[in-house]
């Protein structure tokens, strides 16, 4: 393989507990107490959870019901994003102090390339402690991070010592730090794939590196070659500043459950609205629109239609959801309905993207972590 892979320092810095965190900061009689964002005891799902209430097993996603099962002392909060939004900028802010190089993931974590930085520190380490500093001081708030030599490793990294620390995997210790890793901890690896590669006696990273490229094409198509050379330490990808949006949503969890489509109908026009505005606010329109049903026993079920052409009015969109909806039989009582938009008039800028094939290389990192 040619040895002509850029050599890279990647910090993946990821907020503890963010939005949880950020009504602990401004509310001090919530600091220290179980806390979830999002939900209700009665209705809704789980946005985010302290650390306290991760103790007794309240995770994001989780039944508002199931969250209070869990912790009877549970306190719930709503959620208030455009505070979230504020301090997402003011910890962005430092972070370009280091880098121009900043691929935010989502409000409460990104990527850095510091490589090349603006400070002239060889040391990603240090600059990671730095940032971590800084926010804490500057904000109020705990971050943890991972450093290593690409975007994958960085990212597993980074959850490594949480909360409020960080780990660096350095160049010579990449390989080994992989193959003594659970299956479970590796990124694009989900529950499903798991469950699929402990059935094929892959375990741990080093299960996995003992297998062929043609063994994991075979088990598991397209992802094989992923998988193969991830655990190898191979992953190309750069930080990117703009990152393509892929997709747009909205959605609704009722006060009661609905029966009958006639009650969603004024449901599904106002979140239509929504995304209708979302999709003005980012300038991009779409062509599939896909209908997220909730039932009352939690089963999820998605409907989708893809138009000749790219649509963003709410109209539109709502007239689309409609016949998703009516579609099919409901399976049972509905508790939420979403809407979400893909397949955006931004898919040439993926394709172009796209068609730089990531190189598939080895090489000796010796530079100073």
């Amino acid at each position: 393989m040619p040895n002509d892979l850029p050599i890279r320092k990647i910090i993946h810095v990821d907020m503890d507990a963010f939005y949880a965190s950020v009504e602990q900061m401004d509310n001090p009689e919530l600091k220290g107490k179980p806390l979830a964002v999002g939900g209700s005891e009665k209705r809704g799902v789980v946005s985010a959870a302290s650390y306290e209430a991760r103790k007794f097993g309240v995770r994001s996603a989780m039944s508002g019901v199931q969250a209070k099962r869990n912790c009877p002392d549970l306190i719930f909060v709503r959620p208030r994003f455009d505070r979230y939004q504020e301090i997402s900028k003011k910890i962005r802010k430092i972070f370009y102090d280091y880098t121009d190089l900043v691929e935010p993931l989502s409000l409460d974590e990104a990527y850095l390339d510091v490589t090349e930085n603006k400070k002239g520190n060889p040391s990603a380490t240090l600059i990671a402690k730095e940032i971590r500093d800084r926010i804490l001081n500057e904000v109020g708030l705990t971050a943890s991070a991972g450093i290593s030599i690409n975007k994958f490793v960085a990212k597993i990294a980074s959850d490594y010592n949480k909360p409020n620390g960080q780990k660096t995997v350095n160049p010579e210790e990449v390989l080994e730090f992989l193959e003594h890793l659970d299956i479970r901890k590796f990124y694009g690896v989900g529950k499903v794939t798991a469950e699929k590669m402990y059935q094929l006696g892959i375990f741990t990273g080093k299960d996995l590196k003992s297998k062929s490229i043609e063994y994991l094409e075979e088990h598991f198509g397209k992802s094989g070659s992923y998988y193969y050379f991830i655990v190898r330490g191979i992953h190309n990808s750069e930080v990117k500043p703009s990152r393509i949006r892929k997709s747009l949503a909205a959605e609704r969890t009722f006060n009661e459950n609905l029966s009958s489509e006639i009650f969603m109908m004024g449901k599904l026009e106002k979140i239509a609205k929504e995304v209708s505005k979302r999709l003005e606010k980012s300038k991009v329109s779409g062509k599939t629109v896909t209908l997220k049903i909730k039932y009352s026993d939690f089963t999820l079920q998605t409907r989708s239609k893809t138009v000749p052409y790219f649509i963003n009015d709410k109209d539109v969109i709502l007239e689309t959801a409609k016949d998703l909806l009516y579609q099919e039989k409901l399976n049972n009582s509905v508790r939420l309905l979403g809407i979400s938009m893909s397949n955006l008039n931004t898919e040439s800028e993926k394709k172009a993207e796209s068609e730089e094939k990531e190189k598939v290389v080895s090489v000796q990192l010796k530079f100073e972590f």
